[in-house]
């Protein structure tokens, strides 16, 4: 048993080649060339070993891109082709601009002065959470880089200062309460934005394939009602499921206006920082009439932040996160762009539609996207979710006669909203964890009532919303 302890990561990662192994050696389904079972095979493979942690994610597709050009599955062009996607480019360059949120201090003074507004009870020290990463969200795509440098840090100062820490048994006070607000918000706004979540520019690029175009401002008119109510009502339900025991905190507002006497006015470098978000997220909502890609204006905002040295090229290359998703979502996006191509993905919504002929679409596509959604039981990151499931049951929302927008965009909203689930489903998810305010039982318990609730908004009047504005 302890050799099994000492070496889990080493076995999982076995059981991961098995994995493919087995794949290749099975027959190949008429239809399907050969390359293409056995790309299935790498990819397969690659997903279970990132689900089970083997090793980092960058290491393991580097580790499935040497496989598919030794394997010669694919060409070396071939596999290095998803480092010159615009959409990998994107989500790098926002990664490289949500920098300065955090260096000016920008993303700070936004939280503390929702806190001076709504402060006055614990129910709006929840509002106020939620307001600041729904105000983030648009221009950091790093949710866990919203949560782990500027929502988690308040949250500290909140827990310490109302005498409600782990380490005491007093979380219950209001760090409990608030931990959860701001962890289900977080998987809430991630889902409102194209450029909310990393994820999100995957999703598109693999809609895309799929014939169905989605825009920031599509993507944000269709999210902006069910998103909203979702905010709304999140705060509410868990003050009343999961009440703080304090619920009047005038004490907040004392140590909002506190900390922002502390920062003083607003810098050059935090109006120029305001200044990029308000022109990049202008000309991502008018990417069609302004004729400006997405990534071409990441580009113009990210060099107009170091043309005024807001960013150094240092302040960059420090940024890993960024050139570490970089790595794995560029091969990733290969990988799912190369089992369209050989027409992998189209195996299993032919296998289904053959099994739900004459089923109403909508009760079909009901049973697609809650099996996609409570599938995230079983994953440890969105983005292996995402690059695992997406392109498959997309495809098959389509095949069952759901209108190909509808189903796009209820698979991306839900690619965010699963992550609440559990303790371990995002990559925000650790950092509220970490801190102990919430136990497993409760988190889980919490995290499945309110994804019922969401379900039901996003899908109830989401769909009504959807209809008013023509996406159906």
């Amino acid at each position: 048993m302890s050799f099994v302890k000492k070496n889990i990561k080493w076995l999982m990662l076995l059981i991961s080649v098995l994995v493919a192994v087995a794949i290749n050696l099975a027959p190949v389904p008429a239809g399907i060339k050969p390359e293409g079972w056995r790309l299935l095979a790498i990819f397969v493979g690659t997903i279970v070993a990132i689900i089970s942690q083997a090793l980092p994610m960058g290491a393991l597709t580097l580790i499935a891109l040497t496989a598919t050009v030794i394997t010669h599955t694919l060409t070396l062009k071939e596999a290095l082709s998803g480092f010159s996607n615009p959409i990998i480019w994107l989500v790098a360059l926002a990664f490289f601009i949500s920098r300065g949120f955090i260096l000016t201090g920008l993303g700070s003074r936004a939280a503390y002065l929702f806190m001076r507004l709504l402060g006055k009870s614990t129910l709006g020290l929840g509002y106020g959470m939620m307001a600041t990463d729904l105000v983030l969200a648009p221009a950091i795509p790093s949710v866990t880089a919203r949560a782990g440098a500027v929502i988690y840090p308040i949250l500290n100062g909140l827990s310490r200062a109302f005498h409600s820490e782990s380490q005491h048994h007093t979380s219950r006070r209001i760090s409990s309460y608030l931990t959860q607000v701001s962890f289900q918000g977080s998987c809430v706004t991630s889902a409102m934005f194209l450029t909310a979540m990393a994820g999100n520019p995957l999703i598109r690029q693999i809609a895309a394939k799929a014939g169905v175009e989605l825009t920031w401002g599509l993507w944000a008119l269709a999210a902006i009602v069910p998103g909203l109510l979702s905010l709304l009502l999140l705060p509410l339900l868990l003050h009343k499921i999961y009440p703080p025991q304090v619920t009047r905190t005038p004490e907040a507002k004392a140590m909002a206006v506190a900390e922002l006497k502390k920062m003083g006015k607003m810098s050059g470098k935090e109006w120029t920082m305001l200044s990029v978000f308000i022109l990049l997220v202008g000309l991502w909502a008018g990417e069609s009439i302004f004729k400006i890609s997405a990534t071409a204006a990441a580009l113009i905002g990210l060099s107009i932040l170091l043309i005024t040295k807001v960013l150094t090229w240092k302040d960059l290359l420090e940024e890993k996160g960024a050139w570490d998703i970089f790595v794995w979502l560029s091969i990733l996006v290969m990988l799912a762009n190369y089992l369209y191509e050989f027409g992998v993905t189209n195996l299993l919504s032919e296998w289904v539609v053959a099994n739900v002929a004459g089923m109403n679409w909508m009760v079909a596509f009901l049973i697609i996207a809650l099996a996609y959604y409570f599938a995230h039981y079983f994953f440890a990151s969105n983005m292996a979710h995402i690059g695992a499931l997406y392109s498959p049951f997309l495809l098959l929302a389509i095949a069952v006669g759901t209108p190909p927008i509808v189903a796009a965009l209820t698979l991306a909203f839900f690619s965010n909203l699963f992550g609440s689930l559990t303790h371990y489903g995002c990559g925000q998810a650790p950092i509220f964890f970490g801190a102990h305010h919430v136990d497993i039982r409760e988190w889980w318990k919490l995290g499945f009532v309110c994804s019922v609730v969401n379900i039901v908004i996003w899908l109830g009047l989401g769909s009504v919303w959807w209809k008013v504005i023509g996406l159906w």
